[in-house]
């Protein structure tokens, strides 16, 4: 319990600005002393703050306050990006351009499972396009994500080959220049504690909890074409923002 209240007051002690992002904390003898704590009860408050996405400890540098990534708020127009516009959903979330954006991918062919087939209204089996992304923003990775299209729709097309990513105007204008005109977006919202694999990735504590959504891209013709799930974001920098017009 008293590495409980040690990591609370050091909590307290960074959200006061006392050690500001990037500033150095006093060594391990010098708060075992001010505490008056054995070395292990100090440790398991670091650990404690560690896991919190709140500092980090490197060899020979010591324990230092962790920056916090501004917060992105995802709001409801994104993906009205023009198709061809050097944006996608996500520079319009990060508010940054398009040179300030990268994308790791890489692309597999699959099967959907009847998880999927729900998803997608299909048949357990049929033959997707899995591709997976991590987006950066000025090299800080800041979403994950698997994006499913139908192989029937992509084979042998521009869309199937991962040297055309990132595409502008995201998977909206992939889908439109192979004649598929999305006019519905969907997404379910769930938050939980990443995944080891994800706070990995996204480079975060393991208890900062993590966003994570499924979106589905709708055709005109009522098809659904294409099924990102999940979409993985950390949590306590994202605001995603509604706006709902009642009639009078």
């Amino acid at each position: 319990m008293r590495g409980l209240r040690i990591a609370a007051d050091l909590r307290r002690r960074i959200s006061s600005g006392e050690w500001r992002p990037g500033g150095q904390l006093p060594t391990l003898p010098a708060l075992c002393e001010e505490y008056g704590v054995s070395d292990t009860t100090i440790r398991n408050a670091m650990r404690l703050l560690a896991n919190e996405g709140l500092v980090e400890t490197k060899a020979r540098a010591g324990t230092r306050v962790r920056s916090r990534p501004a917060v992105h708020h995802m709001a409801a127009d994104r993906y009205r990006t023009a198709a061809g516009a050097p944006a996608t959903p996500y520079t319009q979330d990060q508010g940054i351009g398009w040179s300030e954006y990268r994308l790791d991918k890489r692309f597999e062919k699959t099967e959907a499972t009847p998880e999927l087939a729900a998803l997608f209204e299909c048949e357990p089996g049929e033959r997707l396009l899995a591709r997976h992304f991590v987006f950066h923003d000025n090299d800080q990775p800041t979403q994950m994500s698997t994006s499913y299209v139908r192989w029937s729709d992509v084979a042998g097309t521009p869309v199937a080959d991962p040297t055309n990513e990132p595409w502008p105007g995201g998977t909206r204008a992939q889908l439109l220049s192979l004649g598929i005109n999305v006019t519905r977006i969907t997404e379910s919202f769930t938050a939980n504690m990443p995944t080891e694999a994800e706070a990995a990735t996204l480079r975060i504590g393991a208890g900062v909890p993590v966003l994570r959504y499924s979106r589905r891209h709708i055709a005109d013709t009522g098809r659904i074409v294409e099924v990102a799930h999940p979409i993985v974001r950390r949590g306590d920098t994202t605001v995603v923002d509604f706006v709902i017009d009642l009639d009078e």
